[in-house]
């Protein structure tokens, strides 16, 4: 399978890493970016080719995956168009882009599927929601998952509406993570903690707890009932998250995330 990567960025380098780890002799990869220092970096550093010239990488290319910023991808699938053809698969990255707006562009018989990876992707702990279009087939949906989970696990969605659900859920929320993380280790320090040893225990609890959730064959519920002794220190401050609205902030929080979402596909 050739994969032309269309863009260069932390994304692309993300995924290309992670099927260079697979070591599948089956898997080809090219890039093709105009910027001469990233292709010399992705020669460099991953050691796959790369082109400048768009019409050579799209060419032969089994999949085509659209890893450039949303705000330039019409300009880019302006180019495309005429050059793709309907059995390659276009596997799209780039946040808020829907299937028909991209087959607006290549033409409504395209085969085309649309990705919502997130960050922990360059590390390779990713989750990635994935929508196919209608004229995808099941060797494009094969091509699709065998990319997108070399970062990470993947989650089939069949309504594309959904997309900015997940766009909210996984995709934005690292940055909710990292956001309580920073107010646990700020609480710790405010009652005594050095700065250094707050961060620490803030950030290495939010890893374990992550890591548990998805090694334990127990619920998160149950999880989290494990760490709460009657009436003791944990129920005081659920307690207390309870009394402050915590679930209903969070949901408000992610259907703003959702209808900003949606907003931006319009746009």
């Amino acid at each position: 399978m050739l994969i032309s990567f269309i863009g260069g960025g932390n994304m692309a380098t993300a995924l290309i890493k992670g099927l260079k780890k697979t070591g599948d002799p089956r898997l080809s990869i090219q890039v093709c970016t105009p910027s001469g220092e990233a292709r010399a970096r992705l020669r460099e550093k991953l050691h796959v080719e790369t082109h400048y010239d768009l019409a050579a990488a799209v060419e032969d290319a089994d999949v085509i995956v659209l890893a450039v910023k949303p705000q330039i991808m019409p300009g880019v699938l302006d180019k495309m168009r005429g050059l793709v053809k309907p059995e390659q698969l276009v596997l799209s990255v780039a946040a808020g882009k829907t299937v028909s707006a991209i087959a607006a562009h290549l033409g409504p018989s395209q085969a085309i599927v649309r990705a919502m990876p997130n960050t922990p992707a360059l590390t390779g702990h990713g989750i990635t929601g994935i929508f196919a279009g209608s004229e995808c087939q099941p060797h494009h949906v094969e091509q699709a998952e065998t990319i997108l989970s070399a970062t990470g696990e993947v989650v089939w969605i069949h309504d594309e509406a959904l997309m900015d659900v997940v766009t909210a859920i996984s995709g934005s929320g690292p940055a909710y993570y990292f956001l309580m993380t920073e107010a646990l280790a700020a609480a710790g320090e405010k009652l005594g903690l050095s700065a250094a040893s707050a961060m620490r225990l803030a950030v290495h609890t939010s890893y374990g707890a992550g890591a548990m959730a998805i090694n334990s064959d127990e619920s998160i519920a149950q999880l989290r009932q494990r760490v709460t002794s009657p009436n003791g220190t944990t129920q005081a401050a659920l307690e207390t998250l309870a009394k402050g609205q915590f679930n209903e902030l969070l949901f408000e929080a992610v259907q703003a995330a959702t209808l900003r979402g949606r907003e931006l596909a319009r746009d």
